[in-house]
């Protein structure tokens, strides 16, 4: 598990998007903290939006961004937990062609040597959708950095050996 150096650094474009009731962009740590991480990486930021914990509001937002084509990747942060109002992954999961079963996995496995059994309470999941990788974390900070320290930094640079989800974006829509 490496970064090959004789490989060209491919930047992204990458789509975030905070659920919240409460936060703002001045508020906002979490997708602030994405937003940081993702440009010092060298990915481009394409879209930012913050939005109500809404089921129509985040499927609408959603799906305007899995057709325009400029956006590669998009993230979502909160709404993953257990509460009546964490409604993240039940809308991701209705928009997936396929569901990257592993990535909720993973995310709880480091998440678990971190914070222990509390990660139960995370469903963290990926997927794909007309080509478009879409990503859906917890809202805390601690959550943001470990799933982009972790997987996204890795697995969003196409230098990163043996596979990454950078090279396979071109195959996406294959038939």
């Amino acid at each position: 598990m490496t970064i090959d150096k004789n490989i060209d650094f491919i930047p992204l474009r990458i789509a975030i998007i905070t659920l919240s009731d409460t936060r703002t962009y001045e508020t906002d740590t979490s997708g602030q903290m994405l937003v940081d991480r993702l440009t010092t990486a060298g990915h481009i930021l394409q879209a930012r939006e913050i939005i109500k914990d809404e089921k129509p509001l985040l499927k609408a937002q959603l799906e305007k961004w899995i057709k325009d084509k400029k956006i590669q990747v998009i993230i979502a942060t909160g709404g993953t937990g257990l509460t009546g109002r964490d409604i993240t992954p039940e809308v991701f999961k209705s928009l997936y062609e396929k569901e990257i079963e592993g990535f909720g996995e993973i995310f709880r496995h480091i998440s678990f040597k971190l914070i222990g059994t509390s990660t139960l309470q995370s469903r963290a999941t990926g997927g794909v959708a007309n080509g478009t990788y879409l990503f859906a974390i917890p809202g805390s900070t601690g959550a943001c950095k470990d799933a982009w320290d972790h997987i996204f930094a890795e697995q969003l640079d196409i230098r990163f050996r043996p596979c990454n989800f950078s090279e396979m974006l071109p195959r996406l829509l294959e038939k």
